[in-house]
């Protein structure tokens, strides 16, 4: 277990961003999990519970404790995945296609952990998590015991959990077992899967070559967080009752929609926010992708707090012309 004092969390957030916390706790096994949540009850300091960082916008220094899980290894049992809350989520998906194990496609490429794929219910191209995590393995801070919560349990829906809400910060995530399909269903009906896939001569896609496109698809339009400091998607796409988005597409007849149900519409926030002459522009050391206005990026010594002044200038920027309240996808501290 690592315990370490005034800690840089430089390298615990793709933003790039220079900030510490008091006392850093990482833990590695179930056991030493739960010997951080003793820890942690323990203790009248702040804490907070940290991914892969590649969901989080510091903005100050952390007067407290951030922990991390290191736990690593993913067992593959018949078609089910049992991994380490520490393990990189692409790394689980890489795996499944290897082990002729789907569902998971679509989701290539997504920064951050597995267990922050459980608590945030990670989606992309019409695929959400949810769908495929059997359950949740995680130690009780308050009591050290190792619990076992259902997927039902965990009350997942659109880039929510029950840990992002009543259950935030009371468990230390340390295995998620994910139910895959043993057979190749893709999923090619949402953003451009169909249009590269034309483009490249392909009619039906096998599992690698579906997960390929993905990454190909995600290297276009997402700048590389090693290259210029990111979170990948900034904003939730917000959904909006169906009298609302037909007023606005009196409007703007061409504004893109995917239908939730029959009372709710998704919109596109990039669409939203490229409309308002965002794309491409910002503000001192905070920007806006070029190739992509849902991203905000880092263009080098930007601080947390510019690039959430950045954020609120968008959101405010999207309330006075669509009426639309846009919300971070992301972690800000």
């Amino acid at each position: 277990m690592k315990d370490l004092g005034n800690y840089s969390l430089w390298l615990h957030n793709t933003f790039g961003i220079e900030a510490h916390c008091r006392r850093f706790l990482e833990f590695a096994s179930v056991e030493e999990a739960q010997q951080v949540a003793k820890i942690l009850r323990e203790t009248t300091l702040p804490y907070i519970i940290i991914g892969g960082g590649s969901n989080l916008l510091l903005t100050k220094d952390f007067d407290g404790i951030v922990v991390h899980s290191a736990i690593k290894g993913i067992s593959v049992v018949g078609s089910q995945m049992f991994c380490g809350s520490g393990v990189a989520w692409d790394d689980v998906v890489s795996c499944a296609v290897y082990n002729h194990l789907y569902g998971a496609e679509n989701l290539s490429l997504i920064p951050g952990d597995v267990g922050a794929s459980a608590v945030q219910n990670i989606g992309a191209y019409g695929t959400e998590v949810k769908d495929l995590i059997l359950e949740v393995e995680a130690i009780e801070i308050a009591t050290g015991k190792l619990c076992v919560i259902s997927n039902e349990e965990c009350a997942y829906a659109y880039r929510q959990s029950r840990f992002k809400q009543e259950w935030r910060n009371q468990y230390l995530i340390t295995h998620v077992t994910y139910q895959m399909d043993t057979v190749f269903e893709p999923r090619l009906d949402y953003g451009n899967i169909r249009s590269e896939l034309a483009r490249r001569n392909i009619i039906q896609p096998t599992a690698p070559e579906l997960r390929q496109i993905i990454i190909d698809i995600r290297n276009a339009k997402l700048p590389d967080p090693n290259k210029i400091g990111n979170a990948g998607s900034f904003f939730m796409n917000p959904i909006v009752s169906r009298e609302k988005y037909e007023d606005l597409a009196m409007y703007h007849e061409d504004i893109p929609h995917y239908t939730i149900d029959a009372e709710h519409e998704k919109i596109p926030a990039g669409w939203l926010i490229e409309q308002c002459g965002w794309k491409g522009k910002s503000m001192g050391r905070a920007g806006v992708y070029d190739k992509q206005a849902l991203v905000l990026v880092n263009l080098g010594g930007a601080t947390g707090q510019e690039i959430l002044s950045l954020c609120k200038a968008i959101q405010n920027d999207v309330w006075e012309v669509f009426g639309i309240n846009i919300q971070p996808e992301v972690n800000i501290i």
